[in-house]
């Protein structure tokens, strides 16, 4: 069976004589024109109807009839064919003349928004538009800059003669406009003054245009604030300014509002963009600058862990191998890399390890900028082998000026392990206190001295102490970020929080890094919850909304979180 091709049903050629003619124009035509058919038409040219009503064809085949038969009988005359006239089709509502420029305008003020990427040729090209859509001689672009300035931003006029000085004199308007600081900002704001300053600037303009030129303008909005007028002019002596010429204006207007809208988002997302790039070297520097190996010490294992609430945050730690005094290690010493974290084949005692813990005030790039500077200088403290509290003092003093510049400070829990004698000395900077579980009473002690912030005073004076640690016992270092967590109720976890936190995971788990999973995980927990109670939603039918849920129920970290945990080893474990 033959597929229906609807080319099939129409002819493919036009009839002879109307070939420039469409099919159905080509049917009209000849329907319209009576000459077109001839008046004495053969009957045999006409195809009979069989009783199907069918059309038959209308050619003689040889076994019908004989030529000579065809001559000898008389043709009869017969009336011309009566063709339906085909139906008229529906009338076309034609655009005027006047129309027609118009939507060209509109259309092609359209195409630029949509294409351009040149601020400046859209808004010359609205200047243009207006002027010729109100059948005005010339218009005018006006911007209220959000410095309290006036710019004449674009100028159209068909007067080639006049446009300079029709340039120089708006120029010189805006200028003078600029200068008066009462007329332009009252408490910092342009907008308190703008109806003033509109009709003040209306009054200026046409004093400058002169008696015999008619202006015209309309506010530029931009998210129903005025940014700026849009202006036309007329010398004729017969314009009409009427309730058309202004909605065209004032769709002019509109449409250049969008434009600067669009340029200043698409400026706020490029520099958007270069800040999220700026960030993210930020904290891939910040993270290199971290430790990236524990150190091996014999007699304790390490565990640490930063998650900052932005890309780039302010905490701090660090771990730094401090050589030993005596003079037959201090070519090995110099061996090694200063302060390098990378795993020894064997763990050594011919060393002091340094274990620092602190927090910059602020997020973000200043603050992550000051921890990089604090690392350099506590590890330049530290290697030249001073007390606990002679490296806060003299930090305190290396960076006081330039802390008081920036408004900000530094809290710093610096201690030393020694693994000879299992002693921890230390000396704090109003950090949080560090906490010391004691594995055979089973007790938490807090770990903390006299000192103020660094920076907070140029001659800070520091004190120390000292602790003998045994073997089970778990140290934890931690930033504030851990003690502030607060769950969906607004209560914080405190430090008691973080006591029965320790308690948990010190009794439970043997390794520092299962303790440290462990706290956050508490952490994490506490978050979650609404009051004292956790929360166990219903779980719905699809799981990933289960997931969406219970994140929601989770407020986002509103500081920087850091936990140190070192664990010290029995005797016969090996490190």
């Amino acid at each position: 069976m033959d597929e229906h091709n609807p080319q099939k049903a129409f002819p493919a050629q036009p009839p002879a004589g109307l070939s420039g003619l469409s099919w159905s124009e080509s049917l009209l035509a000849q329907g319209a024109d009576r000459n077109s058919f001839p008046t004495n038409v053969p009957a045999a040219s006409l195809s009979p109807l069989d009783e199907q009503g069918d059309l038959r064809s209308a050619q003689v085949g040889p076994e019908e009839e004989p030529e000579a038969a065809l001559e000898e009988r008389e043709l009869t005359e017969v009336k011309p064919a009566i063709l339906p006239a085909p139906p008229k089709p529906e009338p076309v509502v034609e655009l005027g003349t006047e129309q027609q420029p118009m939507l060209y305008l509109l259309g092609g003020l359209a195409f630029a928004l949509r294409s351009f990427n040149n601020l400046n040729q859209i808004l010359e090209l609205t200047a243009f538009v207006a002027s010729q859509l109100t059948d005005a001689e010339g218009g005018a672009l006006v911007l209220f800059n959000p410095n309290g300035t006036i710019q004449l931003d674009q100028l159209h006029c068909s007067d080639l003669n006049r446009r300079e000085q029709i340039r120089a004199e708006m120029e010189q308007i805006a200028q003078a406009l600029s200068a008066q600081e009462p007329i332009l900002k009252t408490e910092g704001s342009l907008s308190v003054k703008i109806p003033a300053l509109e009709h003040l600037l209306d009054e200026r303009l046409r004093q400058s245009l002169g008696p015999d030129v008619r202006l015209f303008g309309t506010p530029l909005l931009i998210r129903s604030s005025v940014q700026g007028r849009l202006y036309v002019f007329s010398r004729q002596p017969g314009y009409q300014w009427n309730e058309r010429r202004q909605q065209l204006l004032r769709l002019v207007a509109d449409q250049a509002g969008v434009a600067i809208e669009n340029e200043r988002l698409t400026a706020a997302l490029r520099r958007k963009m270069a800040l999220e790039k700026e960030m993210e070297i930020g904290s891939y520097i910040q993270t290199q600058l971290l430790p990236r190996h524990y150190p091996q010490v014999k007699g304790i294992r390490l565990a640490a862990r930063c998650r900052v609430a932005s890309k780039v945050g302010g905490d701090y730690y660090d771990f730094i191998k401090i050589p030993s005094e005596r003079p037959e290690n201090s070519e090995a010493a110099a061996d090694e890399p200063v302060g390098s974290l990378a795993p020894s084949s064997e763990p050594s005692e011919d060393f002091r390890l340094a274990i620092v813990i602190g927090d910059v005030m602020g997020k973000g790039v200043p603050a992550g900028m000051l921890m990089s500077m604090t690392r350099a200088m506590v590890r330049a403290e530290a290697l030249n082998r001073h007390s606990p509290a002679r490296v806060l003092q003299h930090l305190n003093r290396a960076m006081y000026s330039d802390l008081e510049n920036s408004n900000r400070f530094i809290s710093l829990f610096y201690s030393e392990y020694d693994p000879r004698s299992r002693r921890l000395c230390f000396s704090n900077a109003a950090h949080n206190p560090t906490l010391w579980w004691r594995a055979r009473t089973r007790d938490i002690q807090p770990l903390d001295t006299e000192g103020a912030l660094i920076g907070l005073e140029e001659h800070s004076q520091y004190s120390e102490a000292c602790v003998q640690l045994q073997p089970g016992d778990v140290v934890v270092y931690y930033t504030d970020g851990y003690v502030e967590a607060a769950n969906t109720r607004g209560e914080r976890l405190e430090t008691s929080g973080l006591m029965d936190a320790i308690q948990h995971a010190a009794s439970r788990y043997e390794s520092p890094e299962e303790i440290l999973e462990n706290l956050f995980e508490q952490m994490d927990a506490f978050r979650g919850r609404q009051g004292s109670r956790p929360v166990v939603p219903e779980p719905p039918a699809d799981p990933e909304l289960l997931f969406q849920d219970e994140i929601s129920l989770r407020p986002e970290p509103v500081d920087d979180t850091t936990l140190v945990v070192l664990k010290v080893l029995p005797d016969s474990e090996p490190t």
